[in-house]
């Protein structure tokens, strides 16, 4: 084994033993340790965050304390199986895509299962839509984000614009998406064994709190089975040692075949959602996001 291999191995091991600690099977718990990991991940000085209330959702503006673009925003959609996460927790992304493109980012705060099932979240992210429409910002000057079950959200929202014939965001940056509830990926076996974050139990315990006797095969639930004809420009990243690599693999093929304009780079070595981590890989993730959003943009 070479030593960026090891390095990797090691980095592996502290990822699953860091998400060992947050994660609980008391689920309030578990959300407020997502909290707290986020507040110390997100806090720095280069960054302000601005607390609002969309419709009796908390939402937060996040931006750089320097001159920045103002024209376009990011609309991200947090992970966390749909049962955990928050803005602050995905302050550890937010503050990242901030920096790298040098615009305001909103992210919100979606009802939760198994408290608020399918389809609660969709709902609430066409609530956050509807008020950045309601700021003066058009469909063309929003990029959606997503990360996890937040690229599942921002997929489904999208999916519902287009069914309601409305006009469609610039592009979509998803990052490790959840995107199959079916969970009928190869990768689910192929790579059980090296995913540090992510167990099939786990999976399947949020699939049961989100969507309980539905049919996970509806597009809404699962965008995988969507029709993508007429999507914007989509970037997908995921990591080489996921679980849910299927997801991204599966979609963007999906998408090619619509005819959609993708790219999908997979991370050697990465886990999922990996762009949290403090290492090289995560850095040039967001580099590489930040160059498809000023494309899209020009």
């Amino acid at each position: 084994m070479d030593r960026a291999a090891k390095r990797n191995q090691n980095l592996m091991h502290l990822i699953k033993r860091v998400h060992g600690i947050v994660e609980n099977p008391d689920i309030e718990k578990h959300r407020q340790s997502q909290d707290t990991l986020g507040s110390i991940l997100g806090n720095t000085r280069d960054i302000h965050y601005r607390e609002l209330n969309i419709g009796g959702l908390y939402a937060e503006w996040v931006g750089v304390n320097r001159a920045h673009m103002k024209k376009y925003v990011i609309l991200h959609c947090h992970g966390g199986g749909y049962s955990t996460g928050s803005s602050l927790y995905a302050r550890t992304l937010t503050s990242k895509l901030a920096e790298s493109t040098s615009m305001d980012v909103l992210c919100f705060d979606y009802r939760l299962a198994p408290e608020h099932p399918y389809p609660a979240a969709t709902e609430d992210a066409m609530k956050v839509w509807d008020y950045l429409m309601l700021l003066g910002y058009g469909a063309r000057d929003i990029i959606l984000t997503g990360d996890s079950a937040g690229g599942n959200l921002a997929l489904s929202l999208v999916l519902k614009l287009k069914e309601q014939g409305r006009l469609l965001p610039r592009g979509i940056v998803l990052m490790s998406p959840w995107t199959d509830l079916t969970s009928s990926g190869k990768s689910f076996e192929a790579k059980a064994e090296v995913d540090p974050v992510l167990d099939r139990d786990y999976i399947d315990r949020m699939v049961a709190a989100y969507a309980p006797d539905m049919d996970l095969k509806q597009p809404l639930i699962s965008p995988l089975f969507g029709d993508f004809e007429g999507f914007p420009p989509v970037y997908i990243q995921a990591g080489e040692n996921e679980i849910l690599l299927s997801d991204s693999l599966r979609l963007h093929q999906a998408l090619v075949d619509a005819n959609v304009s993708v790219k999908m780079d997979t991370y050697k070595g990465m886990w999922h959602v990996f762009q949290i981590s403090p290492v090289k890989a995560a850095r040039e993730a967001m580099d590489k996001n930040a160059e498809f959003i000023y494309d899209i943009c020009r």
